[in-house]
């Protein structure tokens, strides 16, 4: 390296008295370089880290803006039922990850239908990163897409028999469907049986498919199983609104989750430190935040022109929908692109949530299996069209859409097969519903012993 370039670099860089005074004990300019390459690779991690740790957190207050979403859009008399749900999602899903679910999913390095457990050992896993913080940002995914459920099953399931749901998608349905992507299994691997066989990897960035999805299509079924609320269906067979007790707690929940997300997309680039790295996560956070607004706007307009009203509940719920719908391509997708993901998405979600419950006449009281998983579906396709590289629109072939397309129903049939069978499964045996005289009275009471309204 010539002389002057190298002390240029040295002036300007932050180890540049560090290795000043190297030069001056008598250390060899490319010895110096070592180090200042040593120190910089160091910092670049430890910025990482705190990066991923920090979207972790973000992605944690989700938890509860998921929480005042699904009690606002519910009665008073199950207030205390819904957050305490989503109290057990977290903690239940915590530990069962750790101790089994992490080594499901990361285990075997992708091979095989699942992985092995770990049972809370963790020295099996080396991604360079601290394997603790990636542990703790992969948890509180985990804890997502087991919480979208228990909207979707509001007001009518025994706490106990939702106990046990959350067991087994934290151990079982969760963690199997992501072995086969982000453990690098089949349908993410390059060299892969999809790759092979498609000409390209399924594209899920931060989990359109792989989490929110996932959740969507079990709090379908399970919401399926479960039967309507008492008084949603009249004798006549027409649906009847049954309004939640507080828009302004939902309205929160999802100002919540939307500042939470900017956690969830960017940081499952898992790195910040570096030219390649900072872009990205700007990117991400431009198309995660026009994608919601798009979804929002969008579906304001829909429901204006649909029911001659601009409703607020469903446009909360446009603006959750185009955040799922970008979370698989917004890193791979442009600011226009991001757009018209949220717009479709939003506007699809109207048509989902009206043909769930009144063609189909299954009540999910908030919109879940809408939201998630309908619209985890149609961002998980698009990204196959809008993708700058790869997709259909941009001259990619279809290779990337049939990738998607295998991936989405993939997950998608495996989550719902899965989930019918623990839901049918524990509803036989046990039976999942509360009786009449409780859902009647509220499961507050009932089932826990105390009102979150005194």
């Amino acid at each position: 390296m010539n002389a002057n370039i190298l002390h240029r670099v040295i002036r300007r860089s932050m180890g540049g008295i560090m290795l000043t005074a190297l030069f001056a004990s008598g250390v060899s300019a490319q010895d110096a370089v070592a180090d200042l390459s040593a120190v910089v690779e160091s910092n670049g991690i430890s910025l990482d880290t705190v990066w991923m740790l920090l979207a972790a957190m973000l992605v944690f207050f989700m938890q509860p803006g998921f929480a005042l979403v699904e009690a606002g859009f519910t009665r008073t008399k199950n207030t205390a039922n819904i957050l305490m749900k989503n109290f057990l999602d977290f903690m239940l899903g915590s530990l069962l990850f750790f101790f089994i679910g992490f080594g499901i999913m990361f285990g075997s390095d992708g091979a095989g239908f699942l992985g092995m457990p770990n049972f809370g050992d963790l020295s099996f896993f080396d991604n360079g990163m601290p394997t603790e913080g990636f542990l703790i940002f992969q948890t509180v995914f985990c804890a997502t897409a087991a919480t979208i459920v228990s909207g979707a099953m509001a007001e009518r399931t025994k706490f106990h028999m939702y106990l046990v749901y959350t067991i087994l998608i934290s151990v079982i349905i969760y963690p199997v469907s992501g072995h086969w992507t982000w453990g690098g299994g089949w349908l993410m691997a390059e060299g892969g049986w999809l790759d092979t066989h498609v000409g390209a990897t399924f594209h899920d960035f931060a989990g359109s498919t792989i989490v929110h999805s996932v959740g969507g299509w079990v709090a379908l079924v399970g919401a399926a199983v479960l039967g309507p609320r008492i008084g949603k269906y009249g004798k006549d067979g027409k649906s009847k609104a049954i309004p939640g007790h507080n828009l302004t707690i939902a309205a929160l929940g999802v100002f919540i989750l939307w500042f939470g997300w900017f956690g969830f997309n960017p940081g499952s680039q898992l790195a910040a430190s570096g030219e390649n790295n900072r872009v990205a996560i700007s990117h991400v956070f431009l198309t995660t935040n026009l994608a919601a607004c798009a979804g929002g706007f969008f579906s304001l307009i829909t429901a204006w022109a649909k029911y001659r009203k601009p409703s607020l509940s469903l446009t909360l719920n446009g603006v959750l929908a185009g955040l799922v719908g970008i979370t698989a391509g917004c890193d791979a997708v442009s600011p226009w692109g991001a757009i018209i993901i949220g717009a479709i998405c939003g506007t699809v979600m109207i048509f989902s949530v009206e043909l769930i419950d009144k063609v189909f006449r299954i009540d999910d009281p908030v919109g879940a299996s809408s939201v998630h998983g309908t619209c985890g579906l149609v961002g998980t396709l698009l990204t196959g069209l809008l993708a700058t590289d790869g997709g259909l629109f941009y001259g990619g072939g279809t290779s990337l859409l049939l990738a998607q397309l295998t991936g989405a129903v993939t997950i998608g049939l495996w989550a719902a097969a899965v989930g019918f069978i623990i839901f049918k499964g524990l509803d036989l045996t046990f039976g999942i519903r509360v009786s009449k005289r409780v859902e009647e009275e509220g499961l507050d009471i009932y089932e826990h012993g105390e009102t979150a309204y005194n």
